[in-house]
């Protein structure tokens, strides 16, 4: 595997950065040439004590999702998860993972828009990261807003889609639709309506729903 590649990826491609509690174990995609506009996006997975990686089926979605808008996109393993080196630090630890792995897009992409996107407990990592960026679109779905301190984090500075299933079996559809509710002006809650979790039989469906709204502000 390549070690902190110094260009962005004009192909898929794993490999390592350095990350603050060691090696962090990346994968680039990069859209077709024709189709390719000037913004990165940088996503997130779920719990890793859960089976959470890089290569999880709705991060997937979400990546191919922004990849066929024209983004270039970089995964990544939080410290513990699958090569990555570290242990698991509640996101706390995570988020500093995040922001090495933002830090290195905005260095070999300079000029590109930043954006993030998080699944379950990745997406409260990439909200407490959009906190410091300047994040031009948020991507979150099924936010874990029972068990982490969301209520204490501010919206970004920028759109921010907000995907939640009604019959989400992990995270409480009736929590996320009452901490939705006052953020109703900097957050696009958006409800998949017979959808659990993981969005089982429906990922194509996602993939149309986050490709639709975030469409009107691609760089």
């Amino acid at each position: 595997m390549l070690m902190d590649p110094e260009q962005f990826p004009t192909e898929t491609t794993e490999f390592f950065l350095s990350g603050p509690s060691g090696h962090l174990e990346c994968l680039a995609d990069a859209p077709e040439a024709d189709a390719a506009r000037p913004g990165v996006a940088v996503l997130c997975h779920p719990h890793p004590l859960h089976g959470g990686t890089m290569r999880n089926k709705v991060v997937t979605i979400m990546e191919r999702s922004l990849r066929e808008l024209g983004l270039k996109t970089v995964r990544f393993n939080f410290r513990g998860t699958g090569d990555s080196e570290g242990e698991f630090d509640d996101g706390e630890g995570e988020t500093e993972d995040l922001l090495a792995v933002v830090e290195w897009a905005r260095k070999t992409c300079p000029d590109d828009d930043l954006w993030l996107g998080g699944f379950s407990f990745g997406a409260y990592v990439a909200l407490k990261a959009a906190q410091d960026l300047p994040v031009r679109q948020l991507i979150s779905i099924a936010p874990p807003v029972e068990r982490y301190g969301f209520d204490q984090l501010m919206p970004p500075n920028c759109p921010w889609l907000v995907v939640q299933g009604d019959e989400d079996e992990v995270v409480s559809p009736d929590a996320v639709f009452k901490w939705a509710e006052p953020l109703e002006a900097d957050a696009n809650l958006v409800v998949m309506e017979g959808t659990g979790h993981f969005f089982h039989r429906r990922l194509m469906d996602l993939r149309g729903l986050i490709k639709n709204h975030v469409q009107p502000n691609l760089p």
